[in-house]
């Protein structure tokens, strides 16, 4: 592959406690790394945004067929010993992060059964907007913690107690999420709530605060 490192996917473990995760750190080739920022959909607003909402370049669009594909699936699949064949895959994208509204502890929603993370952003400083997996609803209560810098890779078995959130950021925060979800129609209604909310923020603009 092009983009994806498998190779580091492949050797590395998971962690068990509080829940079933990966991290593996520079997972996209740094060789493709000019392309894919020059490429990457140009969000300004906070929010998870859908492919069929954005704008991007050819090179972000063949990494999204990459992180799509069947070896990975069957990777992550062998990893969290979960039947993903035939399981639809709802791809989403982030580009900026706001401060009042993003970062909250949760877990995902149960129709969601794997969720991968991959950030590429360029090396990261701040101490907001680092993602950390809890052991509890207490976001100090961390068991492990990933700045989302170029190529941080993150994926984890969805369950009751997969809690993760971060400390409050503003600013662009690049980050490409995939769900594993149970079925198209779960897939179809969250893409029609996702349009929905597209089509609200185009009416609503949002303004950057600097």
């Amino acid at each position: 592959m092009k983009y994806l490192l498998l190779e580091k996917l492949s050797s590395a473990p998971v962690i068990m406690d509080p829940f079933e995760y990966i991290i593996v750190k520079g997972f996209v080739n740094t060789e493709t790394k000019e392309a894919l920022l020059s490429d990457f959909p140009k969000i300004q607003k906070p929010g998870v945004f859908p492919l069929s909402e954005l704008n991007y370049g050819p090179a972000f669009a063949s990494f999204i067929e990459e992180l799509e594909s069947p070896q990975l699936t069957e990777i992550i699949q062998e990893k969290f010993r979960i039947d993903l064949q035939n399981r639809p895959i709802l791809t989403t994208v982030r580009g900026w992060c706001s401060k009042d509204r993003d970062g909250n502890i949760h877990t995902d929603s149960e129709w969601k059964l794997v969720t991968l993370l991959i950030y590429l952003n360029e090396e990261w400083e701040p101490q907001g907007g680092r993602l950390r997996l809890l052991r509890s609803k207490n976001i100090n209560d961390f068991a492990a913690e990933v700045p989302p810098d170029w190529g941080s890779l993150i994926i984890f078995k969805r369950s009751d107690n997969s809690y993760h959130g971060h400390l409050p950021f503003e600013g662009e925060r690049r980050v490409v999420m995939l769900n594993w979800v149970t079925d198209q129609e779960k897939l179809k209604k969250e893409l029609e709530r996702h349009n929905f909310s597209s089509l609200f923020k185009k009416l609503v603009p949002f303004t950057i605060k600097r």
